[in-house]
């Protein structure tokens, strides 16, 4: 998963099915009906065959994989109803937002319910929208089936036939091919098949007036479909870049198969009115959904698409391909996490940008700013925390907040570990060729036991490795970043940079609590000297400014008009502080904050540290 902007994935449990029939011909059959949406509701009805029990649970997802937070997707989902074999209801228990108890079900017959779409509901639910759901009749519908499909009580291992039931001038895009289509005259019916559950929650499906394309990057085929309200992008502006992007990371990635056919799934948001308002995406075997906002010039979203598609694109190495146990039997209402999120989302989050530098997509100096950000940004957790030990208790209380940090230190242990790893073999292995070490061992079929996999990345390259991993990922010590620089030639500068007062260039010194609707200074991220100056601290909720309250909803506003502000005009402000209102008043004056910047040394070529820099940089 990748967020961006305001809002800041993976496989499933093995189990045998026992409340199930187990025969051969046992399916679970779904059918999703858009062509009669209710109430901006759409039906869902699952059949799944005989049943063996007399007690049966039906479960929507607390949590599903990528995501890394717990949603309660049955949150969405209301009026269901159990019909036996005659046609009668039966009698069902809901137990908690995801978990429904079907009695006497060995003459159960199916389920019907309703799901409401999360997109123009209010913090959509404390869903990140690219896991998301919208349903607009006759026009689109954004489905991630995790929140509208549930499965049966030890019963994820049998096979899904999904049928939808969609308005006639409306395409599927997806990696998940549809194997039969029954022209029913005022509607179709599109039938996918998986052969599990994960299938299911594994492959994202946009319903449009279609904008679609397609090209070929050595023998992957990839799918790119756009709806944009407007049409103010299209699939045709978009494609160079795509194209230039998917084929930069193949040739960087080498030898390391993937998959025949890749879909990106790009929802375009208006923002005006409800839409989804978490921008990133979120991945996928085959597949990723992307949520990003309309109003995007077209640079911009080349340079988005090519961030965030990029990193989700680079989970087929991990943890598509390599993952724990936890992972792999993914619980999806009683997760265990893995230990190894410095991996999954950090050293893929490392892949997404030193590929561009790689392959020649951005300069030295852009790779560094991104790497100084990293640095910068992270400084803003405690950085005494074992990185292990949060990944394990990401969902705790204590340790969700650190989340985004994944996405910061993460990279910068894959970047720490890549030039130690370089430095040891003379330049000849790297991070990428640990990975492809890694993957020859496992694969997508076979999970590691998280406590083995450091002890296993020791033993594929060098005892040194252990006192790496001992003191910057499994222990309380923060990376010495200028040490690590140091062995590559690059040195650190400081000054005083001119800055915007809610803008650092593109990354805020504000964000929004999605569930709550409010805006409230960083504080992860440095406070500029005009607000320091005022006082003002990191969680500081802001309510008005200058006689206007501010919200979630119209923060846009206030970021548009601070950027007219002069020198020396009236400032007043009012926050939140520990459930107290704090009043600012001021003049405003220029801020500025302490900038940090990465250089290289000027070498020659046969500088042992010169050849080191290449090395890591280009392979």
């Amino acid at each position: 998963m990748k967020k961006i902007v305001f809002a800041f994935g993976i496989l499933a449990m093995v189990t045998s099915c026992k409340s199930v029939s187990k025969s051969e011909n046992n399916l679970v059959v779904v059918d999703v009906f858009l062509n009669e949406i209710e109430n901006d509701r759409v039906k869902v009805s699952i059949n799944p065959g005989p049943i063996q029990v007399d007690s049966l649970k039906f479960y929507l997802p607390k949590i599903v994989p990528g995501t890394y937070a717990v949603n309660d997707y049955g949150q969405f989902s209301e009026d269901l109803i159990a019909i036996d074999y005659d046609g009668n209801e039966m009698s069902v228990v809901r137990n908690d937002d995801n978990t429904w108890t079907i009695s006497n079900s060995q003459n159960f017959d199916k389920l019907t319910y309703y799901v409401e779409d999360t997109f123009d509901i209010e913090g959509e639910g404390g869903v990140f929208s690219p896991a998301g759901t919208n349903f607009e009749a006759g026009d689109n519908f954004m489905l991630n089936l995790h929140t509208m499909v549930g499965y049966f009580e030890d019963a994820k291992e049998i096979p899904y036939k999904i049928n939808v039931h969609r308005p006639s001038d409306l395409i599927a895009s997806a990696s998940l091919p549809v194997i039969n289509q029954t022209d029913q005259g005022t509607y179709i019916i599109d039938e996918f098949s998986t052969s599990r559950y994960f299938g299911v929650i594994d492959h994202p499906i946009l319903y449009s007036v279609p904008d679609t394309t397609s090209f070929d990057i050595e023998g992957m085929k990839v799918l790119l479909s756009i709806h944009s309200p407007n049409n103010i992008h299209t699939t045709k502006d978009l494609k160079p870049a795509l194209e230039k992007m998917v084929q930069a990371q193949k040739s960087f990635l080498g030898e390391i198969d993937n998959t025949n056919v890749y879909a990106i799934l790009l929802y375009l948001s208006v923002m005006e009115n409800p839409d989804a308002r978490g921008f990133g995406a979120l991945e996928h075997h085959t597949s990723t959904s992307v949520v990003l906002p309309e109003t995007m010039t077209l640079p911009q979203l080349e340079e988005s698409m090519t961030d965030v598609v990029s990193h989700e694109f680079f989970h087929i190495i991990t943890p598509l391909n390599i993952h724990s146990n936890e992972v792999h039997y993914f619980d999806y209402n009683d997760p265990k996490m893995s230990k190894h999120l410095w991996m999954y989302e950090g050293v893929t989050e490392y892949f997404a940008n030193l590929f561009q530098i790689n392959q020649g997509l951005i300069s030295e100096e852009d790779f560094y700013k991104r790497m100084n950000d990293k640095i910068e940004t992270s400084r803003a957790f405690d950085d005494t925390i074992p990185f292990t030990t949060m990944s394990e208790n990401i969902l705790s209380e204590e340790y969700k907040d650190s989340f985004y940090n994944v996405y910061q230190k993460g990279a910068l242990i894959g970047m720490a570990l890549d030039i130690r790893l370089r430095e040891l073999s003379g330049g000849e292995m790297g991070i990428l060729d640990l990975m492809k070490k890694l993957i020859s061992k496992y694969g997508k079929d076979t999970p590691f036991e998280d406590d083995a996999l450091i002890p296993e990345i020791v033993s594929l390259t060098y005892p040194e490795i252990q006192d790496f991993f001992d003191a910057y990922v499994q222990g309380n010590t923060p990376i010495p970043y200028d040490d690590f620089f140091a062995k590559v030639g690059v040195e650190k500068t400081e000054s005083i940079a001119k800055t915007g007062y809610f803008l650092d260039g593109r990354t805020p010194f504000i964000d929004a609590n999605q569930d709550k609707g409010t805006v409230f200074f960083r504080e992860s991220y440095p406070m500029n000297s005009f607000f320091k100056e005022l006082g003002v601290k990191g969680g500081d909720v802001i309510k008005s400014i200058n006689g206007t309250d501010y919200t979630l909803e119209n923060i846009r506003n206030l970021i548009s008009t601070s950027m007219a502000w002069g020198e020396g005009e009236d400032f007043k402000m009012t926050v939140e502080r520990e459930g107290e209102e704090l009043t600012f008043e001021a003049k405003t004056t220029q801020p500025y904050t302490n900038k940090t910047s990465l250089q290289s040394e000027e070498l020659e070529e046969s500088d042992p540290k010169f050849e080191l820099r290449q090395a890591w940089l280009k392979g």
